[in-house]
C-alpha cells in the first residue's frame, strides 16, 4: 500500500477509546460524506485522554467537617437528590464540591450551551439539575438559558462564584465583586439570594430547594463568594438551620375545593364540546394517569401543550392534539397546568370558550385569559379529586369531529409532502418531517426514541409529522421565550438523561436521540458535539441547510440590506461532527433522506456517538409561496403546531 493510500486510509477511520475504560477501534464509512471520522492530519487518532476513565471511575471521597461552605452546600444537594450538574470548568469551589459528592456531572465547551443542557436535562426528566458559571463572562453567557428556563417553568439551580467581598469598589474585579448577578436575573428566576454569611449556607440551600421543589417551578438562583465558598466550618455546630430536608419545607400539596370540583363538573355536564389541555403541571407533578382515566369517563378530547410532549399519547382514541381545526369548536376548556397562559386570541378557541383552570399558584389564575372557574391545587391531586366526582358521559358526536379534523389535518399533511418531494434539487422539510416519523414510529418501537424538536422553520414542518406516545418523549426546544440556536445544547441534556435512564427515560436507557435543528441555530451550540461525542452520547443531528437565517423572507426596501440574512451556500456542518470525534453525512436530493437517516441511526447506536446528518435545503423554499410552495408554516395553539404555549 502507498503513502497515499495509508493517508487516505488513516482519513476514512474512526478509532475511539470507550469511556468507561473499555477500549475499542473501529472504523466506519458513511454516505456522501466518505468518512466517520477522526485523525489529524497526522494520523494521530482523537480519543479519550488516559485519565478520563480512571476520573469517571474514581469512588467517591468521604467528606466531613471542618468542611468548607461549598461543601456543606454540595450535602445539601446530594440530600435533596440533585440529579446532575452541567458546567464548564470554572466556579471551581462549588462544582467540585458538588461532583466529590457523586452527582452526575456533564462538563461541556460553553456555560450558555450547557444551562440549556441542564434544561433539556429537567424537561425529559423532571428531576431539579444544576448548571454552573464563573462570575463575569461565564455567568453573563448563561443569561438566555435562564430566560429560556424561567419561560418553560424548569426547576433549575443556578449556581456562580462571586468574587471577594472585600473586593467590593474596588478596582479588583469591580463589577464582577458587586451583587450585579442578582439584579441581572430579576424577572428570570423564582428566588435568588447572594450567599454572605458562612453559617447560613446550609439555610440558604434549604431556601432553593424549597422553592425548587414546591407549587410551580422556576428557576433559583444563587451566587458564591470566595468568604462563602472557601472558608471552614469546623463542626456541624457552626452552622445555623442545619436540618433534614423534612423539617425545612413539606411534600404536601393543595387540595381543590369539592364545592369548585361540583362546580366545574356540572359546567363540563353541560358542555356540547368540551376539552382539555394537559401542559408543564401535568408533566412535573405526574398527572397523566389521573387526567387520563377522567377524560375516559367523561369522554373529553385531550390535547397537549408545553415544552414536554407525550403526557396524553398521540396514539389515545382521545387524543386532539393533532386536530387544530376542531380548536374553535370547543364551548368548555378545561386548563391543566398551563402556566403560560396566552392572552386572548392566541389559542386557537373560540371568543366564547369558557375557561377552567386549575394551577398551584393562586394569584396566577385570570392572568391574560378569564376564566369562569379557578381551582388552586396540585395538578395530580385536583384530577384524582376530578376523577372521584365524574360522572360517565357520551361525546361521541364531538368525537367524530375531533377525528375528522384530525383526519383533515393529515391529509394537509401529505399534501405537503406531496409537495415538498416534488423538488428534486433540495431537501424540503417536509420530507425530513414525514419520512423522519414514518422510520421513527413505523421501523423502530413508535415509544422508543426521544426526540429533541428544535430549529425555527424546519420545526414548523417536522412539529406536525413526529408523534409522542410517553410522557417526555418531544422536547420542544424554543418555548416562549424562544432562545435562538439552543439545540445542541439541548440534546446534551436530552443525552444525558436518556444515556442515565432518569426516571421516565429509564426504559429507554441507552437508546439514540434524535434531533432537529437548522443551520442558523446549530451554530449557537455546535461545540457541543464534542461533549456528545466525549461522553459517548449516541445521537443524530439532523440540520436542514438552507443557507439563510429564516428572517430572509422579511420584507424590505431594495435589496441592499438581503446580504445580512445570508450565509455562504452548501455548508459541510457534517465536518465539524467528523473532526470533534463523531460522524457525518451530507445529502442534498428528498430521496437520499431515509437511507441516510437509517444509516446514521445505525452508526450512532453502534459506536455510541453523535452522528450529523447535513440536509441541503433552498433558502427560496422560505421566498414567494406561489414560486415555491407551500412556503414558510404558520404555527396554532396549542397541540402539536405549537411553538409558544
Amino acid at each position: 500500500m502507498s503513502e497515499d493510500e495509508k493517508k487516505g486510509l488513516s482519513r476514512r477511520s474512526f478509532l475511539k477509546t470507550a469511556a468507561m475504560g473499555a477500549a475499542a477501534v473501529a472504523a466506519a464509512t458513511v454516505g456522501k460524506s466518505g468518512q466517520a471520522a477522526a485523525t489529524t492530519e497526522g494520523g494521530s487518532p482523537i480519543q479519550l485522554p488516559k485519565e478520563y476513565p480512571v476520573s469517571l471511575s474514581a469512588p467517591i471521597p468521604k467528606i466531613d467537617f471542618p468542611m468548607t461552605g461549598s461543601e456543606v452546600f454540595a450535602k445539601a444537594c446530594k440530600a435533596e437528590g440533585l440529579a446532575a450538574l452541567f458546567q464548564c470548568p470554572g466556579n471551581y469551589d462549588v462544582t467540585h464540591a458538588i461532583t466529590s459528592e457523586g452527582i452526575p456531572t456533564w462538563s461541556g465547551r460553553h456555560e450558555g450551551s450547557m444551562a440549556h443542557a441542564c434544561d433539556g436535562f429537567i424537561r425529559l426528566t423532571g428531576e431539579v439539575a444544576a448548571c454552573s458559571g464563573t462570575e463575569g463572562p461565564g455567568f453573563t453567557n448563561m443569561i438566555c438559558a435562564i430566560a429560556e428556563a424561567h419561560a418553560a417553568r424548569s426547576p433549575m439551580l443556578v449556581l456562580a462564584s462571586n468574587m471577594q467581598l472585600v473586593g467590593e469598589d474596588a478596582e479588583q474585579g469591580l463589577q464582577m465583586s458587586s451583587p450585579y448577578q442578582q439584579l441581572t436575573t430579576e424577572g428570570m428566576k423564582k428566588y435568588g439570594k447572594r450567599l454572605i454569611l458562612l453559617p447560613r449556607v446550609h439555610e440558604y440551600a434549604a431556601y432553593a430547594f424549597r422553592m425548587l421543589k414546591s407549587g410551580v417551578p422556576r428557576p433559583v438562583h444563587l451566587d458564591f463568594p470566595k468568604e462563602v465558598s472557601q472558608a471552614k466550618l469546623r463542626t456541624a455546630k457552626d452552622v445555623v438551620y442545619f436540618f433534614d430536608k423534612s423539617k425545612y419545607r413539606t411534600e404536601a400539596v393543595a387540595y381543590p375545593s369539592p364545592k369548585q370540583v361540583q362546580a366545574a363538573i356540572a359546567l363540563l355536564k353541560q358542555a356540547q364540546r368540551p376539552m382539555i389541555v394537559a401542559s408543564t403541571g401535568v408533566f412535573y407533578h405526574k398527572a397523566w394517569e389521573p387526567l387520563q382515566k377522567f377524560a375516559e369517563r367523561m369522554q373529553i378530547p385531550v390535547t397537549e401543550s408545553g415544552p414536554t410532549r407525550g403526557q396524553f399519547s398521540d396514539a389515545h382514541p382521545l387524543s386532539a392534539t393533532c386536530a387544530p381545526g376542531s380548536y374553535p369548536s370547543a364551548d368548555v376548556v378545561m386548563l391543566v397546568g398551563q402556566y403560560c397562559m396566552p392572552m386572548i386570541g392566541e389559542f386557537a378557541f373560540g371568543p366564547d370558550t369558557k375557561y377552567i383552570r386549575i394551577d398551584p399558584q393562586a394569584e396566577d389564575i385570570g392572568r391574560n385569559l378569564p376564566i369562569e372557574i379557578g381551582i388552586v391545587s396540585d395538578e395530580r391531586t385536583a384530577m384524582e379529586a376530578f376523577l372521584d366526582a365524574a360522572p360517565s358521559m357520551n361525546h361521541d358526536s364531538w368525537i367524530a369531529e375531533v377525528k375528522a379534523a384530525q383526519k383533515k389535518f393529515e391529509d394537509e399533511n401529505e399534501d405537503l409532502y406531496r409537495k415538498g418531494k416534488s423538488y428534486s434539487h433540495a431537501i424540503h422539510p417536509a420530507v425530513i418531517g414525514k419520512e423522519l416519523y414514518e422510520f421513527l414510529a413505523t421501523r423502530l418501537p413508535k415509544d422508543q426514541t426521544t426526540i429533541v424538536a428544535g430549529g425555527y422553520g424546519v420545526a414548523r414542518y417536522v412539529r406536525r409529522y413526529i408523534r409522542a406516545y410517553r410522557p417526555a418523549q418531544i422536547m420542544n426546544c424554543a418555548y416562549h421565550y424562544a432562545a435562538i440556536g439552543p439545540d445542541v445544547g439541548f440534546t446534551v441534556g436530552a443525552g444525558a438523561a436518556v444515556q442515565s435512564g432518569v426516571t421516565h427515560q429509564a426504559p429507554y436507557k441507552g437508546t439514540t436521540v434524535v434531533s432537529v435543528t437548522g443551520d442558523a441555530g446549530f451554530g449557537f451550540t455546535a461545540m457541543e458535539l464534542e461533549t456528545l461525542a466525549r461522553y459517548r452520547m449516541p445521537t443524530v443531528m439532523i440540520i436542514w441547510n438552507n443557507n439563510a437565517w429564516g428572517t430572509w423572507t422579511a420584507a424590505y426596501r431594495g435589496k441592499r440590506i438581503e446580504h445580512v440574512h445570508l450565509f455562504q451556500e452548501n455548508l459541510r456542518y457534517e465536518k465539524i461532527a467528523e473532526g470533534l470525534g463523531g460522524a457525518g453525512e451530507y445529502i442534498t436530493k428528498p430521496e437520499e433522506f431515509l437511507p441516510a437517516l437509517e444509516r446514521c441511526y445505525k452508526l450512532a447506536g453502534a459506536k455510541k456517538i453523535p452522528v450529523l446528518l447535513n440536509c441541503q435545503g433552498d433558502k427560496e423554499f422560505w421566498g414567494d409561496p406561489k414560486k415555491f410552495p407551500p412556503g414558510f408554516l404558520g404555527k396554532i395553539e396549542p397541540g402539536c403546531m405549537a411553538y409558544y404555549h
